[in-house]
Protein backbone atom coordinates (compact mmCIF):
# COMPACT_ATOMS: atom_id res chain seq x y z
CA UNK A 1 0.00 0.00 0.00
CA UNK A 2 1.62 3.55 -0.95
CA UNK A 3 2.00 5.90 1.70
CA UNK A 4 -0.50 8.54 1.71
CA UNK A 5 1.59 11.22 4.14
CA UNK A 6 3.67 14.00 3.26
CA UNK A 7 6.71 13.12 5.10
CA UNK A 8 8.69 10.71 3.05
CA UNK A 9 11.66 9.21 3.47
CA UNK A 10 14.80 11.44 2.09
CA UNK A 11 16.67 10.11 -0.84
CA UNK A 12 20.24 10.36 -0.70
CA UNK A 13 20.21 10.33 3.55
CA UNK A 14 23.60 10.38 5.19
CA UNK A 15 22.72 9.62 8.65
CA UNK A 16 26.49 10.97 9.83
CA UNK A 17 25.72 14.12 7.54
CA UNK A 18 22.35 14.96 9.49
CA UNK A 19 24.10 14.14 13.04
CA UNK A 20 26.60 16.83 12.14
CA UNK A 21 24.31 19.20 11.11
CA UNK A 22 21.98 18.93 14.07
CA UNK A 23 25.36 19.17 16.49
CA UNK A 24 25.99 21.94 14.22
CA UNK A 25 22.78 23.99 14.78
CA UNK A 26 22.87 23.46 18.44
CA UNK A 27 26.67 24.49 19.64
CA UNK A 28 27.48 27.58 20.84
CA UNK A 29 25.73 30.58 21.63
CA UNK A 30 21.95 30.70 20.14
CA UNK A 31 20.21 28.01 18.68
CA UNK A 32 19.74 27.47 14.49
CA UNK A 33 15.69 26.21 14.93
CA UNK A 34 15.36 26.63 11.08
CA UNK A 35 18.16 24.58 10.42
CA UNK A 36 16.75 21.55 12.89
CA UNK A 37 12.96 22.03 11.77
CA UNK A 38 14.02 21.67 8.14
CA UNK A 39 16.45 18.75 8.44
CA UNK A 40 13.79 16.72 11.01
CA UNK A 41 10.45 17.41 9.03
CA UNK A 42 12.23 16.05 5.38
CA UNK A 43 13.40 13.07 7.04
CA UNK A 44 11.26 9.76 7.80
CA UNK A 45 10.59 8.39 11.38
CA UNK A 46 13.31 5.57 10.42
CA UNK A 47 15.62 7.56 9.65
CA UNK A 48 15.23 10.20 12.24
CA UNK A 49 16.07 7.23 14.70
CA UNK A 50 19.09 6.31 12.69
CA UNK A 51 20.27 9.58 13.45
CA UNK A 52 19.68 9.44 17.06
CA UNK A 53 21.77 6.34 16.76
CA UNK A 54 24.61 7.72 15.11
CA UNK A 55 24.35 11.48 16.99
CA UNK A 56 25.56 9.63 20.18
CA UNK A 57 28.10 7.67 18.46
CA UNK A 58 29.61 10.66 17.10
CA UNK A 59 29.43 12.81 20.45
CA UNK A 60 28.22 10.59 23.47
CA UNK A 61 25.39 12.91 23.79
CA UNK A 62 21.36 12.01 23.36
CA UNK A 63 19.79 13.71 20.71
CA UNK A 64 17.06 14.03 22.24
CA UNK A 65 17.90 15.44 25.60
CA UNK A 66 20.19 18.01 23.69
CA UNK A 67 17.25 19.35 21.54
CA UNK A 68 14.96 19.61 24.77
CA UNK A 69 17.62 21.58 26.04
CA UNK A 70 17.92 24.14 23.08
CA UNK A 71 14.34 24.12 22.75
CA UNK A 72 10.92 25.54 24.55
CA UNK A 73 7.48 25.03 24.68
CA UNK A 74 5.25 23.78 21.80
CA UNK A 75 7.99 23.52 18.89
CA UNK A 76 9.73 21.26 21.14
CA UNK A 77 7.26 19.11 22.38
CA UNK A 78 6.24 19.17 18.48
CA UNK A 79 10.31 17.88 17.37
CA UNK A 80 10.35 15.36 20.67
CA UNK A 81 7.03 13.79 19.28
CA UNK A 82 8.54 13.99 15.90
CA UNK A 83 11.95 12.16 17.04
CA UNK A 84 9.78 9.03 18.75
CA UNK A 85 9.29 5.99 16.85
CA UNK A 86 5.13 5.48 16.10
CA UNK A 87 4.75 3.13 18.64
CA UNK A 88 6.10 4.48 21.42
CA UNK A 89 4.93 7.82 20.91
CA UNK A 90 1.33 6.31 21.25
CA UNK A 91 2.52 4.59 24.33
CA UNK A 92 4.07 7.71 25.98
CA UNK A 93 0.45 9.96 24.74
CA UNK A 94 -1.50 6.90 26.36
CA UNK A 95 0.82 6.60 29.68
CA UNK A 96 0.43 10.38 30.23
CA UNK A 97 -3.59 10.34 29.50
CA UNK A 98 -3.62 7.99 32.32
CA UNK A 99 -1.12 8.79 35.21
CA UNK A 100 -1.45 12.25 35.26
CA UNK A 101 -4.27 14.56 37.34
CA UNK A 102 -7.66 13.00 35.97
CA UNK A 103 -7.21 11.25 33.43
CA UNK A 104 -7.25 12.58 29.72
CA UNK A 105 -10.02 10.81 27.53
CA UNK A 106 -9.53 12.54 24.60
CA UNK A 107 -6.52 10.95 23.69
CA UNK A 108 -8.06 7.50 25.13
CA UNK A 109 -10.74 7.96 22.34
CA UNK A 110 -8.52 9.12 19.65
CA UNK A 111 -5.88 6.93 20.09
CA UNK A 112 -7.84 3.23 20.34
CA UNK A 113 -10.59 4.30 17.95
CA UNK A 114 -8.59 5.37 15.09
CA UNK A 115 -5.41 2.62 15.20
CA UNK A 116 -5.77 -0.55 13.41
CA UNK A 117 -5.84 -4.00 15.24
CA UNK A 118 -1.97 -4.66 14.93
CA UNK A 119 -1.38 -1.40 15.93
CA UNK A 120 -3.44 -1.66 18.88
CA UNK A 121 -1.83 -5.39 19.36
CA UNK A 122 1.63 -3.71 19.40
CA UNK A 123 0.45 -0.82 21.44
CA UNK A 124 -0.25 -2.93 24.52
CA UNK A 125 2.91 -5.00 23.85
CA UNK A 126 4.96 -2.33 23.70
CA UNK A 127 3.26 -0.27 27.20
CA UNK A 128 4.12 -3.66 29.23
CA UNK A 129 7.93 -3.79 27.94
CA UNK A 130 8.34 0.11 28.64
CA UNK A 131 5.94 0.18 32.05
CA UNK A 132 6.15 -3.48 32.91
CA UNK A 133 2.27 -3.01 33.50
CA UNK A 134 -0.22 -3.77 31.47
CA UNK A 135 -2.56 -1.43 29.74
CA UNK A 136 -6.19 -2.59 29.78
CA UNK A 137 -5.61 -2.93 33.32
CA UNK A 138 -4.46 0.59 34.08
CA UNK A 139 -7.61 2.22 31.96
CA UNK A 140 -9.72 -0.27 33.51
CA UNK A 141 -8.70 1.26 36.81
CA UNK A 142 -9.20 4.86 35.32
CA UNK A 143 -12.29 4.56 33.61
CA UNK A 144 -16.00 3.24 33.96
CA UNK A 145 -19.28 2.11 32.98
CA UNK A 146 -19.93 1.61 29.17
CA UNK A 147 -17.10 3.46 28.40
CA UNK A 148 -14.58 1.18 29.95
CA UNK A 149 -16.41 -1.55 28.62
CA UNK A 150 -15.71 -0.28 25.03
CA UNK A 151 -12.07 0.62 25.53
CA UNK A 152 -11.64 -2.71 27.02
CA UNK A 153 -13.36 -4.39 23.78
CA UNK A 154 -10.99 -1.99 21.48
CA UNK A 155 -8.09 -3.26 23.07
CA UNK A 156 -8.89 -6.81 22.64
CA UNK A 157 -7.95 -5.69 18.68
CA UNK A 158 -10.25 -8.75 17.74
CA UNK A 159 -12.39 -7.04 15.04
CA UNK A 160 -14.07 -9.62 12.81
CA UNK A 161 -12.24 -9.64 8.99
CA UNK A 162 -14.87 -8.64 6.37
CA UNK A 163 -18.69 -8.39 5.70
CA UNK A 164 -21.26 -10.83 7.41
CA UNK A 165 -23.57 -10.50 4.49
CA UNK A 166 -26.37 -12.26 6.82
CA UNK A 167 -25.61 -10.03 9.46
CA UNK A 168 -26.01 -6.54 8.72
CA UNK A 169 -29.63 -6.19 8.74
CA UNK A 170 -29.84 -7.93 12.18
CA UNK A 171 -27.38 -5.83 13.81
CA UNK A 172 -29.02 -2.58 12.21
CA UNK A 173 -32.04 -3.83 13.67
CA UNK A 174 -30.42 -4.32 17.12
CA UNK A 175 -29.06 -1.28 17.11
CA UNK A 176 -32.30 0.23 16.22
CA UNK A 177 -34.18 -1.69 19.20
CA UNK A 178 -31.65 -0.73 21.22
CA UNK A 179 -31.95 3.20 20.77
CA UNK A 180 -34.39 5.00 18.89
CA UNK A 181 -37.28 2.43 19.14
CA UNK A 182 -36.95 1.72 23.46
CA UNK A 183 -37.41 4.06 26.32
CA UNK A 184 -34.08 4.89 27.82
CA UNK A 185 -31.26 3.10 25.93
CA UNK A 186 -29.03 -0.42 26.12
CA UNK A 187 -26.09 1.06 25.27
CA UNK A 188 -24.21 -2.66 25.54
CA UNK A 189 -25.56 -3.70 22.22
CA UNK A 190 -23.94 -0.26 20.57
CA UNK A 191 -20.92 -1.22 22.72
CA UNK A 192 -20.60 -4.85 21.16
CA UNK A 193 -21.84 -4.29 17.59
CA UNK A 194 -19.53 -1.18 17.37
CA UNK A 195 -16.12 -2.70 18.99
CA UNK A 196 -16.46 -6.13 17.15
CA UNK A 197 -17.53 -5.49 13.65
CA UNK A 198 -15.04 -4.84 10.83
CA UNK A 199 -15.26 -1.28 9.61
CA UNK A 200 -16.56 -2.43 5.98
CA UNK A 201 -19.46 -4.50 7.67
CA UNK A 202 -20.27 -1.39 10.18
CA UNK A 203 -20.63 1.15 6.78
CA UNK A 204 -23.20 -1.31 5.21
CA UNK A 205 -24.86 -2.05 8.73
CA UNK A 206 -24.98 2.15 8.93
CA UNK A 207 -26.44 2.62 5.53
CA UNK A 208 -29.20 -0.18 6.62
CA UNK A 209 -29.92 1.74 9.84
CA UNK A 210 -30.11 4.83 7.78
CA UNK A 211 -33.15 3.48 5.83
CA UNK A 212 -34.87 1.39 8.58
CA UNK A 213 -34.65 4.41 11.22
CA UNK A 214 -34.19 7.72 8.96
CA UNK A 215 -31.62 8.38 11.07
CA UNK A 216 -27.84 8.45 10.42
CA UNK A 217 -26.40 6.23 13.04
CA UNK A 218 -24.24 9.79 14.28
CA UNK A 219 -27.68 11.46 15.31
CA UNK A 220 -28.93 8.07 17.40
CA UNK A 221 -25.50 8.48 19.68
CA UNK A 222 -26.18 12.20 19.55
CA UNK A 223 -29.33 11.66 21.01
CA UNK A 224 -29.02 8.39 22.87
CA UNK A 225 -25.53 8.94 24.82
CA UNK A 226 -23.58 11.34 26.62
CA UNK A 227 -20.34 12.13 28.07
CA UNK A 228 -17.04 9.96 27.40
CA UNK A 229 -19.50 7.42 25.64
CA UNK A 230 -21.08 9.52 23.47
CA UNK A 231 -17.61 10.51 22.16
CA UNK A 232 -15.94 6.96 21.82
CA UNK A 233 -19.05 5.94 19.93
CA UNK A 234 -19.15 8.83 17.95
CA UNK A 235 -14.98 8.49 17.13
CA UNK A 236 -15.31 4.54 16.85
CA UNK A 237 -18.50 5.41 13.95
CA UNK A 238 -16.21 8.06 12.22
CA UNK A 239 -13.40 6.14 11.67
CA UNK A 240 -15.13 3.24 10.73
CA UNK A 241 -16.50 5.37 7.60
CA UNK A 242 -13.44 7.03 7.16
CA UNK A 243 -10.21 7.89 9.39
CA UNK A 244 -8.78 10.27 7.44
CA UNK A 245 -12.30 12.33 7.40
CA UNK A 246 -12.52 11.79 11.41
CA UNK A 247 -8.65 13.75 11.57
CA UNK A 248 -10.02 16.22 9.14
CA UNK A 249 -12.58 17.06 12.01
CA UNK A 250 -10.56 16.64 14.88
CA UNK A 251 -7.75 19.06 13.64
CA UNK A 252 -10.82 21.68 12.42
CA UNK A 253 -12.00 21.62 16.32
CA UNK A 254 -8.65 22.13 17.66
CA UNK A 255 -7.92 24.84 15.94
CA UNK A 256 -11.86 26.53 15.47
CA UNK A 257 -12.66 29.53 18.21
CA UNK A 258 -10.51 30.72 20.31
CA UNK A 259 -7.25 29.36 21.63
CA UNK A 260 -5.84 26.06 19.81
CA UNK A 261 -6.05 22.83 21.85
CA UNK A 262 -2.12 22.56 20.36
CA UNK A 263 -1.84 19.04 22.52
CA UNK A 264 -4.21 17.70 19.91
CA UNK A 265 -2.83 19.43 16.45
CA UNK A 266 0.75 18.21 17.73
CA UNK A 267 -0.60 14.53 18.19
CA UNK A 268 -2.94 14.57 14.69
CA UNK A 269 -0.08 16.00 13.24
CA UNK A 270 2.95 14.26 14.14
CA UNK A 271 1.12 10.47 14.19
CA UNK A 272 -0.47 11.13 10.62
CA UNK A 273 2.35 12.91 8.35
CA UNK A 274 3.98 9.68 7.32
CA UNK A 275 0.44 8.04 6.92
CA UNK A 276 -2.75 9.90 5.45
CA UNK A 277 -1.90 12.95 5.93
CA UNK A 278 -2.63 13.57 1.89
CA UNK A 279 -5.68 12.12 2.30
CA UNK A 280 -6.69 14.31 5.73
CA UNK A 281 -6.21 17.20 3.71
CA UNK A 282 -8.34 16.49 1.06
CA UNK A 283 -10.98 15.76 3.27
CA UNK A 284 -10.14 18.75 5.44
CA UNK A 285 -11.20 20.91 1.97
CA UNK A 286 -14.52 18.80 1.41
CA UNK A 287 -15.83 19.53 4.92
CA UNK A 288 -14.51 22.95 5.52
CA UNK A 289 -14.61 26.10 4.06
CA UNK A 290 -10.74 26.04 3.65
CA UNK A 291 -7.46 24.53 3.45
CA UNK A 292 -6.00 22.42 6.81
CA UNK A 293 -2.40 25.06 5.49
CA UNK A 294 -4.55 28.25 5.78
CA UNK A 295 -6.18 27.34 9.42
CA UNK A 296 -2.51 26.01 10.19
CA UNK A 297 -0.98 28.86 9.58
CA UNK A 298 -3.85 31.59 10.48
CA UNK A 299 -3.94 29.69 14.19
CA UNK A 300 -0.09 28.99 14.91
CA UNK A 301 3.43 30.67 14.89
CA UNK A 302 7.26 30.86 14.78
CA UNK A 303 8.97 28.08 14.43
CA UNK A 304 6.33 25.90 15.65
CA UNK A 305 4.05 27.09 12.38
CA UNK A 306 7.18 26.58 10.27
CA UNK A 307 7.53 22.76 11.19
CA UNK A 308 3.45 22.35 11.33
CA UNK A 309 3.62 23.36 7.50
CA UNK A 310 6.19 21.17 6.76
CA UNK A 311 4.11 18.56 8.09
CA UNK A 312 1.18 19.46 6.32
CA UNK A 313 3.00 19.80 2.80
CA UNK A 314 1.14 22.35 0.97
CA UNK A 315 -1.96 24.14 0.28
CA UNK A 316 -5.29 22.90 -0.97
CA UNK A 317 -6.54 26.35 -1.57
Amino acid sequence: MASRGTVKASGNFNASTDAEALYKAMKGLGTDEDAILQLLCARSNGQRQEIKTTYKTLFGKDLVDDLKGELGGKFETLIVGLMTPPIGYDVTLLRNAIKGAGTDEKVLVEILASRKPQQVKDIVAAYRQEYDDDLEEDISGDTSGHFKRLLVILLQANRQMGIQEGNIESDAQVLFKAGEQKFGTDEQSFVTILGNRSAEHLRRVFDAYMKMSGYEMEESIKRETSGNLRDLLLAVVKCARSVPAYFAETLYYAMKGAGTDDDTLIRVMVSRCEVDMLDIRTEFRRLFACSLFSMIKGDTGGDYRKALLLLCGGDDA
